[in-house]
């Protein structure tokens, strides 16, 4: 089957209840991994890469070998998307590109970091709303500031701006997004929150606020990775230095999919799972030179951690 759109993939699960995660990648083989998932669980998936984030010499190429990959699942119905776009021109080459969606994130100014307006955010955002959706394409927006680090963006915990109901559905009005990242209470980056009550403080009522002013638009969740406690002693046990991190509980993602979130984002715990396989197959493996058997266990290993995300979910066996 063709790739779907953003809109296409949300509007099932918003029928369905469930959620559908959304896997950064940043390689072929982490990609290859996400479908396998995907595949094995017959579960709709949204692909996402994050532009600058991968270790190939020319962008384009990635993408186009990456849009290649996900369309070599014929069986998957499957988004290709670009996550946390930060200008107008990475949101347009990632539609030459064949990305079948786009987030533009205008929360924060690009020239210093700092929380955009709102009349900066809309006018950003209806920008490229404008230009994807005359080339069939979804939009995600995103309001409020979410915590952390990803794409370059750096802060704390502290720093998140929750969302605002009545703003949420002001920026819907003017920019036509059809997606919606809100900060709810999630933080970005393998080091989320340092007590274990702090991940367990997603603000509920809020989503179920927002959706009730918003009941078309498709509610995004960020920097929601749980940190799998193994992965991270793992990692340290063979000659990682990770600090001690709380990332958002699995019961929490569900009851934020209760009350709408329909496309939660996934990246750190993958590649925290990844990263954990692959050091310790070489610390236990010292002789092997060969690539490829390093990167086969740590691609089990993330397709594992992809799957069980998809089956809490609720979208294994959603899938076409």
């Amino acid at each position: 089957m063709p790739l779907r759109t953003l809109s296409e993939v949300l509007a099932k699960a918003e029928v369905g209840g469930y959620g559908v995660g959304a896997f950064n990648v940043s390689d072929l083989n982490q990609a290859a991994a996400v479908m396998k998932a995907a595949r094995s669980e017959r579960s709709p998936v949204i692909v996402q890469a994050i532009a600058g984030m991968h270790p190939y010499e020319d962008e384009g190429w990635w993408w186009d070998r990456l849009r290649e990959l996900v369309a070599s699942y014929p069986d998957v119905e499957a988004a290709l998307h670009l996550d946390h776009g930060r200008t107008f021109d990475d949101c347009v080459r990632a539609i030459d590109h064949g990305f079948t969606s786009v987030m533009i994130d205008a929360s924060r100014r690009v020239e210093d970091d700092e929380p955009s307006t709102l009349e900066e955010n809309i006018a950003a955002t209806a920008r490229v709303v404008e230009h994807a959706h005359a080339r069939g394409v979804s939009v995600e927006g995103e309001l409020g500031t979410i915590g952390g680090a990803e794409a370059g963006v750096s802060g704390t915990v502290e720093e998140i701006v929750f969302a605002d109901p009545d703003a949420a559905a002001d920026f819907v009005e003017h920019t036509g997004v059809d997606a919606l990242a809100v900060a709810v209470g999630t933080s970005h980056g393998a080091v989320k929150f340092t007590t274990a009550e702090a991940g367990q403080r997603l603000r509920i009522p809020l989503i179920e606020s927002i959706k009730a002013r918003l009941p078309d638009t498709y509610l995004v969740l960020h920097g929601s990775s749980s940190i799998p406690a193994d992965a991270v002693r793992t990692i340290n046990a063979h000659g990682g230095r990770l600090d001690e991190s709380y990332g958002v509980s699995t019961e929490q993602k569900q009851e934020g999919i209760a009350h709408g979130i329909r496309k939660i984002n996934q990246g750190t715990d993958s590649h925290l799972t990844w990263t954990a396989a692959i050091r310790e197959f070489l610390d236990a493996q010292r002789s092997v030179v060969e690539p490829s058997e390093a990167q086969g266990v740590a691609m089990r290993a993330m397709s594992g951690v992809v799957a069980q995300r998809m089956r809490e979910f609720g979208s294994s066996g959603a899938g076409a």
